[in-house]
């Protein structure tokens, strides 16, 4: 129980064991509160937790749901203050002053969310060319809008850009015209996740095959050089890459705690030596491409390591493939060949000449290519990047007569795109209306400012009133929507981090890593948690923020930014 100061219960946690489901709790925690309420006058919040998984349930206005923590006293003591001053947006009276039209006012009363990049800005692009066939719509629209962009002055003084062309050569303009239902593609792997799930299939393979008899002889420990001998050895040291992987994983960063469950099991050595299909598909679900505490190794090994996987795999299940990648193996011995004068490749040079030959590979073996892997992977790096084979066509096309085709969906100067190059043109125009200030100072909005910004919108002619729903649906938000396009004052920007940095004396490393924070503020206005553990901040420091600061450090840090966030949308 923790208790408020007038002596009211603000919360209460029904804990239970770590191996039951921490739902099992809830009817038992309701009760408690029930009890509670009708003793003390206020009803708590309610919190169940097995110690992985954390449930929060304030059952007067809402259903359970996941969470992270408990909340802190004074989080309780808001949340049971917003009970009695919640008041519901349709029965909220509008100033007709404001707002005069129907459709407006249920703009005002109408906010959904979720949100899609839109990608690189060109405005100068004037032809598109399709020589591709495209089945994601999201990727097709997201390609039609490189055109849509708006250029000033681009065929010369007050000629602007105002139309562009497509030529379709896939007929993708006759698929998407009508209208099919599509599945939009997923957003693609890390070469980390990549890397973690191919060698889970490895060691899933492995185990279906006849070396479980060997396993007894494999497990005296063997030097980190030692070349293995056996499928098995092959598996082992799979293993204990994945194990160390796992273990180096900081149960306090954010984008592990929520598997924490899966990061404390397998960071025992003892779990990995045998894995069922369960174990294969938590362990890729859960873990697989989650920070590590490892260092960070050069890309050219770990591409070359994923290449010999791949043809482990392909070997272990008879796939075509396997010539294919093979192939590539040899291309790279060819070229490592060429750096004959380089000591570390000079001591490799046996297998080298050798992999290039038929004979090495009609008996090959998943040790054999483990060993080539271990071998070789440092020596990729030294490989010339321009050196690549060129590959020379001589073939003539045929283009039959154009078509113009209808595409649904789309309208002429308004969709997506373009409505959003027309809305950042016309909103950093008018910088100095009151709601746009607010935004760009980092001050809290209103219902009211939501509803003056809609109306500029329309009625500037940037767009209808579809287009700014769409827009505010895809952005979480119109607040938001318009803060990542007119960014923030950069003085703002650094006003909104003095409570991370009261008291503290900064590394250089510290420095120039908020530093990062504040231009991303000043140029989009907002800065998701998960864009910390990518460039431009990995290239400072690769692992993410957790190598410069402290676990509590970060958490305060991850709470700015999310107030950043909340002040652009309504209170």
């Amino acid at each position: 129980m923790l208790w408020g100061d007038d002596g009211k219960p603000l919360g209460l946690v029904e804990a239970k064991r770590t191996r039951r489901d921490a739902r099992v709790g809830q009817q038992q925690a309701k009760l408690y509160a029930d009890c509670l309420e009708q003793q003390f006058g206020q009803r708590p919040l309610i919190f169940y937790s097995n110690g992985y998984e954390h449930w929060l349930w304030d059952d007067t206005v809402a259903p359970p749901r996941a969470v992270q923590g408990f909340y802190k006293k004074a989080e309780l003591e808001l949340a049971i203050q917003r009970r009695g001053s919640r008041k519901s947006l349709a029965a909220a009276e509008i100033d007709p002053t404001i707002v005069e039209r129907f459709y407006q006012t249920r703009g005002i009363r109408r906010i959904s969310v979720d949100m899609l990049d839109t990608g690189i800005d060109v405005p100068e692009v004037v032809n598109l060319v399709f020589f591709n066939l495209v089945r994601s719509k999201t990727k097709f629209w997201q390609m039609v809008g490189r055109g849509t962009r708006l250029c000033p002055d681009l065929f010369g003084p007050g000629q602007d850009k105002d139309s562009f062309r497509i030529f379709d050569y896939c007929q993708n303009l006759e698929y998407f015209g009508q209208n099919p239902a599509t599945v939009d593609g997923a957003l693609p792997t890390t070469l980390a996740t990549r890397l973690f799930n191919a060698r889970l299939e490895l060691i899933g393979e492995l185990d279906r095959g006849p070396q479980a008899e060997e396993s007894d002889k494999a497990t005296e420990p063997r030097p980190p050089a030692y070349d293995p001998k056996s499928d098995w050895e092959v598996r082992r040291s799979v293993a204990d890459a994945l194990h160390r992987e796992t273990a180096a994983m900081n149960v306090d960063n954010f984008l592990v705690r929520p598997k924490r469950r899966s990061v404390e099991r397998y960071g025992k050595r003892e779990a990995w030596n045998a894995l069922s299909s369960d174990d294969l598909s938590t362990l890729s679900r859960d873990l697989a491409g989650l920070p590590t505490a490892i260092e960070p190794e050069k890309e050219e090994a770990k591409r070359f390591d994923l290449l010999v996987l791949n043809l482990q795999l392909a070997m272990l299940r008879s796939e075509p493939s396997f010539a294919r990648l093979r192939d590539q193996v040899k291309a790279l011995a060819a070229l490592l060949e060429e750096k004959a004068t380089i000591p570390m490749v000079r001591d490799q040079m046996a297998l080298i000449q050798d992999v290039q030959s038929d004979e090495w590979w009609q008996d090959v073996t998943i040790p054999m290519l483990e060993a080539l892997r271990r071998r070789l992977r440092d020596l990729i790096a030294l490989i010339d990047k321009q050196k690549r084979k060129p590959i020379y066509t001589d073939f003539e096309d045929e283009i039959g007569n154009e078509a113009s085709i209808a595409l649904s969906g789309s309208s002429v100067g308004t969709h997506a795109a373009k409505f959003r190059s027309k809305a950042r043109v016309f909103l950093r125009a008018h910088q100095d209306h009151v709601a746009i200030h607010k935004l760009r100072m980092n001050r809290a909005l209103t219902s009211t400012d939501l509803a003056e910004l809609e109306r500029m919108l329309v009625e500037s002619g940037v767009g209808g009133l579809d287009d700014v729903r769409a827009a505010a649906s895809e952005a979480h938000g119109l607040g938001l929507f318009v803060r990542a396009l007119v960014g923030m004052d950069r003085g703002a920007a650094k006003d909104a981090l003095p409570v991370f940095l009261t008291g503290k004396t900064m590394t250089a490393s510290q420095i120039e890593f908020i530093d990062l924070i504040v231009n991303r503020l000043t140029e989009h206005g907002l800065i998701e948690p998960r864009a910390l553990y990518a460039s431009p901040f990995t290239d400072l420091s690769p692992r993410g923020p957790d190598v410069l600061f402290q676990s509590a450090e970060l958490d305060v840090l991850i709470s700015v930014l999310e107030d950043v966030r909340q002040r652009a949308s309504a209170s």
